[in-house]
């Protein structure tokens, strides 16, 4: 493989209360804190409500005009009226990447019987991808833990990496 590369980082919380400063963020900066320690360059960070349309235009807006390499999404997996986080990341990806979210659903069952309701998913929009994690700091931290290992191959071939994976 290459020289290893800095990839783009962007974390974004979906949460009403957070949004409206009536409750602290604690897995966006989590996140944050973890992915920089991997190597990744976070550049982006925003707390904004759970709307899908919003969702999708900021999904977008980061991809297609930042060229964000990694958007982690936190929030907004579950089944609560408002959660729409999967729904919006549906609605920009060109290519769903299942295994992600299979992984860290798995893992999660070894942790708490609650996992089976998440519903987040991974997917590639152009030449980025698009994570959603749960909003509580614990559950991002396991989730992404599960899947962190696996993301710097996986994007070097999105960006058009040729080693073949067997060498990487």
């Amino acid at each position: 493989m290459d020289k290893k590369k800095t990839y783009s980082c962007g974390v974004l919380t979906l949460s009403d209360k957070g949004s409206r400063g009536e409750r602290d963020d604690t897995s966006g900066p989590a996140l944050e804190k973890m992915l920089a320690g991997q190597g990744y360059s976070v550049v982006a960070y925003e707390i904004i409500p759970d709307k899908q349309e919003l969702i999708e235009a900021t999904l977008m807006s980061w991809v297609d005009d930042k060229k964000i390499d990694l958007i982690i999404t936190t929030g907004g997996t579950g089944v609560s009226p408002s959660d729409r986080t999967p729904e919006a990341t549906r609605r920009v990806i060109d290519l769903e990447i299942p295994g992600l979210g299979e992984a860290m659903r798995q893992a999660s069952l070894t942790k708490t019987p609650q996992a089976v309701w998440s519903r987040g998913i991974a997917g590639i929009r152009k030449k980025s991808l698009i994570i959603n994690l749960p909003g509580s700091e614990r559950a991002a931290r396991e989730n992404i833990e599960v899947v962190i290992s696996a993301l710097e191959h996986g994007l070097y071939k999105l960006k058009g990496g040729k080693a073949d994976c067997g060498v990487l």
